[in-house]
Formats: C-alpha cells, structure tokens, sequence
C-alpha cells in the first residue's frame, strides 16, 4: 500500500464509513458526509492549516480530486465544533485496530493547552468557567487554558483523553477518566506515569479497582522502587511534542467549549489515522508523520 496523503485518506474514510456509525440528522443529508468531514479535517492538520480561512481556500484549489463537495468556511467550522462526539467514536475505533492495543503497556500524561495568550481576551472569552490559569514546570509558564490528560499505547495511539482545568490536581482528574473509561483498560496491564501521579489512593484505585499496576518514576523522599525512568518516560513526551510541533496542539483556535473539544480532539485522530496507516503499511516509524505533511 502507498504512503502518501491520497492513500491515507482514502484508507480512512473507508474505514470510518465501515466501523463508525454515522449520526443521525433531521432533513436532508448533507453534501459532506460525516467521514468525509473528519478525512477534510485530518488534512487540515497534517499539511499544517492552523488557521481555517488559509485551509478552506487550499482545500478548494488543490483537493477537489479528493472531495466531491467542498464547504465554505462558515458551513466547515459548524460542522468541525459538532464533530466531538465523532472524533472520539473515532479514536477508539482506530486504536483497536492496531497490535498494541493487546500490549499490557500504557503511558498516561498531561500537557497545557492554552487557549488565550492575553488579559482582555481572557475577560470576553466564551470558555470564562471553564479554563482557568494553571502553571507548567516543565517550561516555566504560566498558561490560560486546560490541561490535556492523555492515555496511549506504546508508540503514541491514543486511547482515551479528556480536557480539564489546570488547577485541578492531576491524580483527581485521571482517576476520572479511567473510571468513565475503565473498559478501555485491563487487569494485569502497566501503567507509566511521572511523579506527578504519585499518591497512595491513585495508586491503591488502580490496583484494587481497575486490576493495573502503576509505575513512575521514584521522588527523592522515598525508598527506591523503580528508577528515574528517563528512557521510557521520554515516550509520552514524544507523544505531546509530535502533537504540538507538528500537529498545531498549541494552535487549535477553539473558542468555545465544544470547539476546543472538537479541535483538540481533530489533532488527536490526524496523530492516530497516522499510527494506524503506518502500522497497516509496515512503515517502520509508527509515529512518523513526514509521508503525509505534503
């Protein structure tokens, strides 16, 4: 099989036409189908379209090959905001399709996702409730946004995600997440976390309810268990630098609720579609996205 941006999507609209059952609407159907959208919208962020005004008019100068019906602006940015709920169908499909989804290793993190860089567009923001100030050590900032909580296998596939205020401690919010997606995880599996997830409940939740095993990297005031974990813990680190170096994480342009869901979420199917069709084609860099940038 080719591995290109044409042979991508057409791999993935048949998959998700196949697998994931379309939403149901009032009328008339529309002109873009559902996995059609999601396949316009993968593009979009693996040629590198943060803005969708650029995107639109790209789209419809060099992709009419591919789409029998191209959206305006307008009609695109409605359809992306209500696509959430698809995005995440999606998601899960896509990671049961590839060999590490049997694997007992899993990798759980977080990262800012800022959605304000200034005082005056913080005070009229639609997300005033939701996103809240938070600070990220690992660069030294302060941010105005959520936290991404992310849960992958091995070579980056998303499994599971949710957004969450930064001020909420981390150990809270994932034990959340696991506990609305607990099916998703199963008894005897690893979970590699940093220090941050350090505590007796999250640990004693995992092992007693869920049936997993936790394991992070060792704090200077307790004995020694497992290590720094430098090596691996690189990994999920690697996971977010793929989404904001070359997937635009940082650059979503949500406004509201259910577009900062919709565009985080857009990011996170563009990263799995790559790993499932880099895994499908025997590519030997899962998560690589270079055949698919141009």
């Amino acid at each position: 099989m080719t591995t290109n941006l044409d042979a991508l999507l057409a791999a993935l609209y048949v998959f998700i036409d196949d697998h994931v059952a379309p939403r149901r609407r009032i009328g008339r159907p529309p002109k873009l189908t559902d996995a059609e959208l999601l396949c316009l919208a993968v593009a979009q962020v693996l040629l590198g379209f943060p803005s969708t005004r650029h995107w639109i008019r790209f789209a419809h100068a060099r992709l009419r090959h591919l789409f029998r019906y191209l959206p305006q602006q307008s009609a695109y940015n409605k359809r992306l905001n209500a696509a959430g709920p698809l995005i995440s169908a999606v998601l899960q499909a896509l990671a049961q399709q590839v060999p590490t989804w049997h694997d007992n290793l899993r990798l759980v993190d977080s990262t800012p996702l800022p959605c304000a860089a200034s005082r005056q567009t913080v005070k009229r923001s639609e997300l005033a409730g939701h996103a809240g100030y938070g600070y990220c050590p690992s660069h030294s900032r302060f941010f105005w946004g959520f936290r991404l909580y992310l849960l992958t296998t091995a070579e980056g596939m998303p499994i599971s995600w949710c957004l969450a205020h930064p001020k909420i401690g981390e150990r809270e919010v994932m034990t959340a997440l696991l506990e609305r997606d607990h099916h998703l995880v199963r008894s005897g599996q690893v979970i590699l976390a940093d220090k941050g997830f350090a505590g007796r409940e999250f640990e004693a939740f995992l092992t007693e309810s869920l049936g997993v095993h936790l394991v992070r990297p060792d704090r200077k005031d307790e004995p020694v268990r497992h290590g720094r974990l430098a090596r691996v813990r690189q990994w999920i680190e690697a996971v977010f630098a793929t989404l904001k170096g070359q997937l635009s994480l940082e650059q979503h342009g949500g406004r509201t609720l259910p577009g900062v869901f919709a565009r985080t979420g857009q990011r996170l199917l563009a990263l799995a579609a790559g790993v499932w069709h880099n895994w499908t084609t025997g590519a030997k860099i899962k998560r690589s996205l270079t055949a698919f940038d141009h």
